[in-house]
C-alpha cells in the first residue's frame, strides 16, 4: 500500500470520527427532539460512510463490496428511520422549541383516530 493511500485512509478515519463527534455535540446542544434527530441521523450516516470508505480502501475486494452494501443500506434506511422517529414524536405531542418555529404539520391526531 502506497504512502498516499495510507494517508488518505487515515484522513477518512479522522474525518468520520470528527463528523460523528459533531453529531454528538449537536444532539447535546439542539433544543428539541426534531433537531436532535436531524443532527444525529446526518452525522451518523456521513461519519459511518467515511469509515466504510476508509475500510474499503484499506481492505481487499470482498471487504470493499461489503462496505459498499452497508453504505447503500445506511443511505436508504437512515432517513426512513429518522422520519419514523420524528413522526412518532409528533404524534405523541412533542412540541417544537425555538423562537421562530412554525409547525405546518397541522393538528396532532387523536390516538384512536385512523391513519391519514
Amino acid at each position: 500500500m502506497s504512502g498516499v493511500l495510507i494517508w488518505a485512509v487515515d484522513a477518512l478515519v479522522v474525518l468520520g470520527l470528527v463528523v460523528m463527534t459533531l453529531g454528538v455535540v449537536g444532539v447535546y446542544r439542539m433544543p428539541d427532539a426534531y433537531t436532535k434527530l436531524h443532527a444525529q441521523s446526518k452525522a451518523v450516516a456521513l461519519g459511518v460512510i467515511c469509515l466504510l470508505v476508509a475500510a474499503m480502501l484499506r481492505g481487499e475486494s470482498l471487504t470493499a463490496l461489503r462496505g459498499l452494501l452497508v453504505a447503500a443500506f445506511l443511505l436508504v434506511t437512515a432517513p426512513v428511520a429518522a422520519h419514523v422517529v420524528a413522526r412518532a414524536a409528533w404524534r405523541a405531542g412533542e412540541p417544537m422549541k425555538g423562537e421562530r418555529v412554525i409547525d405546518e404539520s397541522g393538528p396532532v391526531p387523536e390516538p384512536d383516530a385512523p391513519e391519514r
